[in-house]
């Protein structure tokens, strides 16, 4: 349990793991796999964690709100069309059976 302590220590600290996994790159399997083979120190981190700069700023415009257009993207190219209908079609249904009793 110590590593596991360990690794989610080290996500803590470097916060742009959490972009890699919300857009299906990675898996925290896979980033937990190489913490336990490399350690926090490896080079092998840099591409997931970028610089120190680009978090600090991204973190600054998660705390006061700010999405950029690119995060509107994203999170409506995440989006399924197919549930998001299904869910409509139910509460149509349910409006629709409210009005017979009404």
């Amino acid at each position: 349990m110590e590593k596991l302590d360990a690794f989610k220590d080290f996500v803590k600290n470097n916060p742009g793991l959490i972009k890699h996994v919300k857009s299906n790159e990675m898996t925290w399997q896979k980033f937990y796999e190489i913490y336990d083979l490399y350690g926090a120190d490896d080079n092998i981190w840099k591409p997931y964690i970028g610089n120190q700069t680009s978090q600090v700023r991204n973190a600054a415009a998660a705390t006061t709100g700010a999405l950029g257009i690119n995060e509107i993207l994203n999170w409506f190219k995440s989006v399924d069309v197919d549930t998001v209908q299904s869910g409509i079609n139910n509460v149509q249904r349910v409006l629709g059976v409210l009005q017979d009793f009404t």
